[in-house]
């Protein structure tokens, strides 16, 4: 099993519902792909002064599972994954940071 964790940022601070619609998206167009064995997305919990640290912080986590590199491989070519990508980059800017690794012990 392989999972492929995501760190995404947006660049402007976005609402608890769009938020919510980003990551609701994601989750469907990986479930919709039939490639992710699993979809587990987490709101980033902030502490006070991150914002001054020179990093890509996060606001949001996305990690889907799959079987194995060949198929992470497909679903980063995926109409589905593109189509939200597309649309959401569209309407708010954001970066993603990405892992991919065997699960974590």
């Amino acid at each position: 099993m392989i999972t492929h964790t995501m760190i995404v940022s947006f660049d402007q601070p976005v609402s608890d519902a769009t938020l919510d619609q980003y990551l609701a998206d994601i989750t469907k167009a990986m479930r919709d792909s039939g490639l992710a064995e699993s979809v587990k997305t987490q709101r980033h919990l902030p502490i006070p002064g991150e914002e001054a640290i020179p990093a890509l912080i996060a606001t949001a986590i996305v990690q889907v599972e799959v079987a194995d590199l060949e198929t992470l491989g497909k679903a980063f070519t995926a109409p589905e994954l593109h189509e939200v990508i597309e649309k959401w980059q569209a309407r708010h800017s954001y970066r993603v940071a990405w892992a991919n690794h065997e699960s974590l012990s």
